[in-house]
């Protein structure tokens, strides 16, 4: 389960304070598909940011399962990150010169997983988003769908607890878009995985379980 109290964010610019989050509030069931949509600007990336542990809030909590995402120093926080919650962004950031098993393996082997067990678990994670047979490819031998769907088969190489989503179609064309969102609504379930999205794509965000609206600094249920 994901609760979010009373979060507050702001950023400063020169003299001027800019208040992005206000009191947001949130509650997310163990299991459930959520979305969260709003105009550009409201701050839907930083409240990703900052449930990810990414970006520290000004005030409030946010828990996963009971644990606080903030709590202890920053080697603390970036194991528990790194092992507990997956990011899938717009752009699916792999590293050119590594393979897609390879890009998939690094963030269990930057957590100190042999490199045996790493391939492995990467080669599953890769088989279940359709890519067995281009494991030794490079991300410039790929399409714009596959590439995103290595990043998808790298947020859930650990296992995550709670998978975050920024916009993860909103770099790929509709029916590209709509298979990757097909396929994640497939993982979530056989996996039973808590998600979040942000999307712009209100038809994707009405096929989820829950939806909010990011307005004003505060979360609206939609549903």
């Amino acid at each position: 389960m994901v609760q979010i109290e009373n979060l507050w964010k702001s950023y400063t610019l020169g003299e001027t304070k800019l208040e992005i989050l206000k009191g947001a509030v949130m509650r997310v069931e163990r299991g459930q598909f959520v979305s969260v949509s709003g105009a550009s600007g409201t701050g839907k990336s930083t409240l990703l940011h900052v449930l990810g542990g990414l970006d520290t809030p000004d005030e409030g909590s946010v828990l996963v399962d009971g644990e606080s995402v903030f709590d202890g120093d920053e080697r603390e926080i970036a194991q528990r990150r790194n092992r507990r919650i997956g990011f899938v962004f717009q752009f699916h950031h792999l590293l050119p010169e590594f393979s897609a098993l390879e890009n998939v393996a690094l963030s269990q082997r930057i957590g100190g997983v042999g490199e045996r067990e790493a391939l492995a678990h990467a080669s599953q994670r890769l088989t279940e988003v359709g890519l067995a047979e281009r494991l030794e490819h490079l991300p410039n031998q790929l399409s714009g769908g596959e590439r995103q769907r290595v990043a998808v088969a790298r947020s859930l190489v650990n296992d995550p607890d709670l998978l975050l989503m920024d916009e993860p179609t909103g770099n790929l064309d509709p029916k590209t878009g709509d298979l990757l969102f097909n396929l994640l609504a497939e993982l979530q379930k056989n996996l039973n995985l808590t998600i979040i999205m942000v999307t712009h794509n209100q038809e994707l965000a009405s096929r989820t379980d829950r939806r909010y609206l990011l307005r004003d600094g505060k979360l609206s249920n939609l549903d």
